[in-house]
C-alpha cells in the first residue's frame, strides 16, 4: 500500500503504476543466477554447476531444480511439484515426480554421497538446508 490513485482515473495511469509496484516487488537476481551451497544455475545461460563441474540437466530437471532452488528449505508435495514444474494444465502422473526427482538426484550428488534433496515421509520433497550449510 505504497500508491494512492483516486477517481477518476485514466487505463493508461492505472497500468503504468501496476507495472511500477510489480517492478518494485519483483525479486532482484542479479544476472539471473541462483545459489544454493556450491550449486550455482545460470537461468539466461540455461546452465547448472555444483562445485564448480558442470551438470548436464534435462529440461524437466532444470525447471525442478529452479522450482526448488527459488524456495529452498521449503517442503513440496508431488501435486506441488506437478502444479508449479509441468502447470496446473498439464495431466502426468504423481509417480513421474519421483523419476525426474531420481534424475536430478543423480545429476547432483557428489562424489561423496551427499543428496540435496531432501526426502519428507508422507510430505514430499526439499532442497535441503543442511546441505547448502556443509558446502
Amino acid at each position: 500500500a505504497d500508491d494512492y490513485i483516486t477517481k477518476p482515473f485514466s487505463m493508461p495511469e492505472l497500468l503504468a503504476r501496476v507495472r511500477a509496484l510489480l517492478r518494485r516487488a519483483k525479486p532482484s537476481n542479479q544476472k539471473g543466477i541462483l545459489n544454493f551451497g556450491d550449486i550455482a544455475m545460470d537461468l539466461d545461460a540455461h546452465r547448472v554447476s555444483r562445485g564448480g563441474k558442470f551438470v548436464h540437466l534435462g529440461p524437466t530437471e532444470f525447471r525442478l531444480l529452479q522450482f526448488f532452488m527459488e524456495r529452498p528449505g521449503t517442503v513440496f508435495s508431488r501435486e506441488e511439484l506437478l502444479n508449479g514444474v509441468w502447470g496446473p494444465d498439464i495431466y502426468v502422473e504423481p509417480r513421474t515426480v519421483d523419476v525426474h526427482i531420481r534424475r536430478l538426484r543423480k545429476a547432483l550428488n557428489n562424489e561423496d554421497g551427499s543428496d540435496v534433496i531432501r526426502t519428507v515421509r508422507a510430505a514430499g520433497y526439499s532442497l535441503d538446508a543442511s546441505a547448502e550449510q556443509a558446502a
